[in-house]
């Protein structure tokens, strides 16, 4: 049986590797004033965090249903069955879109499966689904993995300014005045498919270290883990960052990604992540 993974934009896996993998991607877009532009088709994560300097905040958009069953009709081609892997259906109609087309149109299943996450953390299901995929794996194996990844998947990220989440409607407008007045830098995280704080801490520099105690606890267990710093225009923190960890957890493998245009448009410049996975 031969399975096609499908993704959207905000997992935000390079063009080579999504090339080597066969995975197939969506683009969800951001609108500025009456321009729209594809997430890493049009417009760059670079050139998103250049715009934003001299525009006002975009809007995003998901993809429409007409989109998915565009992609799924040309891939009924080739493929019995689709694996379609989605950003956290708290806080996009992505999945559901996905789920939409999956059943409008014939001739293929496929199998819709929500992250409840997103960036680079949503793609670490999308990269293990694709390598089962071409190892023969059957959908129903890729989808019990997916679902076992689910229960080690944790990811944990600090904001800059929190009204780009509190514009977007994704953090309460108590919650962003109280932060900015008290200057928190709060750490936030996926919970039951929504963002929400995880702790308040006053500085960048505590935030950070907090996450990695985070990973260090559940790296304690000595078991081989997977791990990515996520990052806002932030590459030389980034990078630096990973030398520190990479020298201090030697069990997880490291490796960076960003916050791209749709993501950035919430999180906002600045923004730093981090996410894990049990190997």
């Amino acid at each position: 049986m031969k399975t096609a993974v499908v993704t959207d934009s905000t997992s935000y896996i390079p063009q080579e590797l999504r090339e080597k993998l066969n995975i197939h991607m969506i683009p969800l877009s951001v609108i500025f004033g009456n321009e729209s532009y594809k997430e890493e088709i049009e417009i760059t994560a670079e050139g998103f965090y250049e715009e934003v300097k001299h525009k006002d905040l975009p809007k995003t958009s998901q993809p429409s249903v007409g989109d998915f069953v565009t992609l799924f009709e040309t891939l009924k081609q080739d493929y019995d069955a689709i694996i379609s892997i989605h950003l956290s259906s708290g806080i996009s109609g992505t999945y559901q879109g996905a789920v939409s087309a999956g059943n409008m149109v014939e001739g293929i299943t496929v199998y819709p499966f929500d992250s409840e996450i997103s960036a680079r953390v949503q793609g670490f299901y999308v990269v293990k689904a694709a390598e089962m995929a071409a190892d023969g794996k059957s959908p129903a194996e890729i989808m019990d993995k997916l679902n076992e990844m689910k229960q080690s998947i944790r990811a944990y990220f600090m904001v800059d300014d929190l009204s780009h989440l509190q514009r977007g409607g994704r953090l309460s407008s108590a919650q962003a005045i109280l932060g900015s007045l008290l200057q928190v830098k709060p750490l936030l995280h996926f919970e039951n498919k929504l963002i929400v704080p995880f702790e308040k801490i006053r500085t960048r520099k505590k935030a950070m270290k907090r996450i990695v105690d985070l990973l260090a606890e559940d790296a304690a267990s000595g078991e081989a883990y997977e791990a990515s710093i996520i990052h806002g225009n932030r590459l030389e923190e980034a990078q630096k960052w990973k030398e520190e960890l990479e020298a201090q957890l030697p069990n997880v493998t490291f490796g960076i990604s960003y916050f791209g245009a749709v993501i950035g448009t919430h999180l906002g410049e600045g923004s730093m992540g981090l996410g894990w996975v049990k190997k």
